[in-house]
């Protein structure tokens, strides 16, 4: 069972959202079966559909999701390797102003992060259970290897609420 105390409060709005019953593994099967059920069978005329003026666009969340993705997973290699180096955050406003999303294929965004996800998962069944505890600090703050494990399926069911809620 994960502890609240391997990572900062910021992210228990991410890690409530997934199952501390099941593994990590588990997890990040079930959000990424759920994320694709639901954006697969979307119309063409969502794909850069925003809600309202100034908010992302399908195209440009489905990136977000994939560049946070990218970067949690290398923190989660460093830390479980035992690097102590503070890692930096990022803006992410700034990666999806100049993400190119709009104009890449839908569908093969859809594709990668389903390759993605089947890395992140590679990634965490190559870990021992040792490294699942190891905690490093990125953004400033402190976060366990196990801690991203869950958050890279709460973030994703985060945002797959979002899409549902206001984009279909």
């Amino acid at each position: 069972m994960i502890s609240k105390e391997e990572y900062a409060s910021y992210f228990e709005q991410y890690i409530a959202l997934v199952s501390n019953d099941k593994s990590i593994i588990e997890n990040l099967k079930w959000s990424q079966q759920l994320f694709d059920e639901v954006l697969r069978n979307l119309s063409k005329d969502k794909h850069n559909y925003a809600y309202a003026e100034g908010k992302w666009t399908l195209k440009e969340l489905m990136q977000h999701i994939i560049d946070t993705e990218r970067i949690f997973g290398y923190r989660a290699l460093c830390f479980a390797r035992n690097d102590s180096t503070d890692l930096p955050g990022f803006d992410q406003d700034i990666f999806v102003a100049n993400d190119n999303a709009n104009k890449r294929d839908y569908f093969e965004m859809l594709d990668e992060m389903k390759t993605l996800r089947k890395s992140t998962i590679q990634l965490y069944e190559s870990f021992e259970d040792i490294a699942l505890l190891r905690i490093g600090t990125a953004s400033g703050n402190k976060i366990s290897v196990r801690a991203l494990g869950y958050l890279f399926s709460g973030h994703q069911i985060h945002h797959l609420n979002i899409v549902k809620e206001r984009y279909l």
